[in-house]
């Protein structure tokens, strides 16, 4: 059996060159397409190679912490600049703690404000109060952080936390303890109002991907508007909501300026939430510059390690999970 032309002609060239089999669909363009490919191309390369960069330079910063200390690095509440003793878990309680209950404010008020906006506000009254999310977003931390000392936390000491601690502190040990004002309940409340438009957002996406004719066949069956909605909507975009809260918790866990401003930067680990605390991300921000031991900054850097990995998995868990709905939306 003879060869097509075509085949023949293939045959003859030998192996495609690299970049024809990086690009096929522009092999065989013209100069320009050719250049165009090859630029983008190594504009979407650089990413993992930044990625790659940022983890062999941080982590070979942060080996000789890990050495030194091993397991017992993650596991030890000592911190111990002066003593050469470094242990990063009550960094981690912070992070982990102050994130949580931003979650526990946010969640609820999110997407109650992406249903609202998605199934029931008119038009006209829909694309303002989006807008408006939105625009909290784009307010620096360091606003924030202002914004939650003159404001926030003596609002919080005055109207919030005296009358608890003086009420039910003693039979409830949350909320145990002198009324600071700052402490990881006020770090709490600022990530949630820094993380709402982030959740709200996705939350509306994965929402507005549910098809039309999910809620149809709903009301077709008799179903009300809040049966549609709570029957039907949400259980469908349940994975993609739960991925926003995930993208949400990313924010939180990496949010440094505005944090560090209000939680009150004590390296222990706390029982009540009106205790001062401090996070991965605010020990940084706090002590970085003044690091003159080398172990100091050793320790610093294998805590921006930890920070740095832990944020990658939660973003990621978050994307997979809002492509599922996307997915199954025919997005």
């Amino acid at each position: 059996m003879q060869p097509v032309p075509e085949q023949a002609g293939a045959l003859a060239a030998g192996p495609r060159p690299l970049m024809s089999r990086l690009l096929p669909g522009y092999a065989q363009g013209n100069v320009a397409d050719r250049t165009y490919a090859i630029v983008l191309g190594a504009f979407g390369l650089f990413i993992p190679v930044l990625f790659a960069f940022i983890v062999l330079r941080v982590g070979g910063a942060a080996l000789p912490a890990l050495r030194e200390f091993g397991g017992a690095f993650v596991g030890s509440s000592e911190w111990d600049p002066v003593g050469g003793h470094f242990g990063a878990l009550p960094f981690i309680f912070g992070t982990l703690a102050s994130s949580l209950l931003a979650l526990v404010i946010a969640v609820p008020l999110a997407i109650g404000l992406a249903i609202f906006l998605t199934e029931l506000a008119p038009r006209w009254l829909a694309a303002p109060i989006a807008f408006g999310t939105e625009l909290l977003a784009a307010i620096p931390s360091v606003v924030y952080g202002l914004w939650g000392i003159f404001v926030l936390v003596p609002f919080l000491r005055t109207y919030v936390q005296s009358p608890l601690a003086n009420s039910i502190g003693d039979t409830i040990g949350l909320f145990r303890g002198p009324a600071y004002g700052s402490s990881i309940l006020a770090g709490g409340v600022i990530l949630a109002i820094m993380i709402v438009p982030f959740i709200s957002a996705v939350s509306r996406e994965v929402l507005a991907a549910v098809p039309v004719t999910q809620r149809e066949g709903a009301l077709a069956l008799g179903a009300t508007r809040w049966e549609m909605t709570w029957q039907v909507v949400l259980p469908y975009a349940f994975p993609g909501i739960i991925g926003a809260t995930i993208l949400g918790l990313g924010r939180a866990l990496g949010e440094t300026m505005a944090i560090t401003m209000v939680i009150g930067n004590r390296a222990e680990i706390a029982t009540s939430l009106f205790a001062p605390s401090a996070t991965m991300a605010s020990v940084l921000a706090n002590e970085f510059a003044e690091a003159s031991d080398d172990m100091h900054l050793s320790a610093l850097m294998a805590i921006g390690l930890l920070l740095f990995g832990i944020t990658i998995l939660v973003n990621t868990v978050a994307r997979f999970m809002v492509w599922r709905v996307g997915l199954r939306a025919g997005r």
